[in-house]
């Protein structure tokens, strides 16, 4: 069962701020592993990748199977049916349509002074998705990653998976051509990320690496960032509801439990200014607990990690849902559009009673990717942007210079950069000259 607060209690403020600190990751100490890992791959290259792989996923390899090949692709896709084939090309045209919109203008324009300033947007050459694999893998995550990667005009999208004793969901091949990927590999791990990052014989390397994975794929991605960008540490998934009572406790029940089916440490909380109907709610996912596929999974994460607040109202709501800051935020009120107003950090919002999370985990069109663990507070999820470089542009006319250039040789001087000062000096005696 999870646990019940009320703002109103004594204990109230101990009690969040032990919610908000609860340690929700089984996060061994993976990171001296995967260090060694990464020196393996980055000295043997395939060698290493093929050794590994054999090693944790069962499955041996060589360089000329590492990577899926067409005619394999094309009689795995095969097996899709009409049905899931056509929900993925819906999720993708709708998730290309929104990531299309991301897309930001170039900009030069010329100052007072004469100057000519501005910005140009260009795409990273090559990004590299991670995917889970084997049969619990998401093809939606390769949409969310790879399509907004080519609305950005990427012009290399490689994707390594994971492919425990052989095992393919043929799914994740399709959604990967559906977006247009260029190369997918059956590897995973760690390992896959450094193949990614410095390259192999088979595998060369990316500019950026994008996707969700287990501890040792976040401890390594975190290790090669630098080297390669990143998109972000992603934790446990986490959802906020705020409601009233004029809701269907079973529909927010099994907005709180699709969250929660996710992982055992994945967390799910209910905030409502009425204090039966979240014991409703409360009631109404004890009831779905007793059927859902994945019970073991999502009651373990409601008994430890779930909650339900009582507020006064839904000021308050706002303010505890900035403190939370959650991943998904469903805003099941009369007004959700006011109260959203009042809410400055959360990776996904969710408006009104008939907005499920689910449809942006799938179809609605705005990403999935998103920051967990509180870091709302100072990130955003995945975009068309996190596929695109800003390069800053200047040219100086012999006027624009004359105007500024002083300013810059004064600033120069203050910080004894002689070289800098000079290289301003010269030109401006040069025109002084004539």
């Amino acid at each position: 069962m999870a646990q019940f607060l009320n703002t109103r209690d004594a204990d109230f403020e101990a009690r969040f701020t032990a919610l908000l600190g609860a340690k929700r990751e089984d996060s061994p100490d993976v990171d001296e592993i995967v260090a060694d890992i990464i020196a393996d791959v980055r000295k043997r290259g395939d060698a290493a990748v093929i050794e590994l792989t054999e090693r944790f996923d069962h499955l041996a390899l060589t360089p000329e199977t590492m990577r899926f090949g067409p005619e394999e692709i094309a009689a795995l896709v095969a097996k899709v049916s009409p049905q899931e084939r056509d929900a993925l090309e819906l999720a993708a045209d709708r998730i290309r349509a929104y990531h299309v919109r991301q897309m930001p203008d170039d900009d030069l324009w010329t100052d007072p002074d004469g100057a000519t300033l501005g910005w140009r947007w260009t795409p990273v050459s090559a990004a590299g998705l991670y995917v889970p694999g084997g049969l619990a893998s998401y093809p939606s995550s390769v949409l969310m990653n790879a399509v907004p990667a080519k609305v950005a005009g990427v012009k290399r999208l490689a994707i390594t998976v994971p492919t425990p004793d052989g095992v393919v969901n043929p799914l994740v091949l399709l959604a990967a051509e559906i977006a247009g990927v260029d190369e997918v590999y059956r590897v995973g791990g760690a390992q896959a990320i450094a193949a990614l990052a410095y390259g192999t014989e088979s595998i060369a390397p990316v500019d950026k690496i994008t996707g969700p994975g287990n501890a040792f794929v976040a401890a390594a991605k975190r290790r090669v960032f630098g080297k390669v960008g990143i998109d972000m540490i992603a934790g446990p998934s986490e959802i906020l509801v705020i409601a009233d009572a004029d809701n269907d406790p079973d529909f927010l029940a099994l907005d709180l439990m699709s969250q929660a089916e996710h992982d055992e440490s994945a967390q799910s909380i209910l905030i409502t200014d009425d204090e039966a109907f979240g014991r409703a709610v409360a009631r109404a996912v004890d009831t779905r607990l007793e059927t859902l596929e994945r019970r073991a999974i999502a009651g373990a994460s409601w008994r430890d990690f779930g909650a339900v607040i009582t507020v006064a109202d839904l000021e308050e709501a706002a303010r505890l849902s900035d403190r939370i800051a959650p991943e998904h935020l469903e805003l099941c009120v009369a007004d959700p559009d006011a109260l959203a107003a009042k809410v400055n950090h959360a990776g996904a919002l969710f408006l009104g009673a008939w907005t499920p999370e689910a449809v942006g985990d799938y179809v609605s069109g705005p990403n999935h990717v998103l920051p967990t663990a509180r870091s709302a507070r100072f990130s955003s999820g995945l975009s068309t942007l996190d596929f695109l470089k800003r390069t800053t542009i200047a040219k100086m006319t012999p006027g624009a210079l004359k105007a500024i250039g002083p300013a810059a040789e004064t600033l120069a001087k203050s910080e004894s950069l002689e070289a800098h000062g000079l290289s301003v000096r010269a030109r401006l005696d040069k025109l002084n000259e004539g």
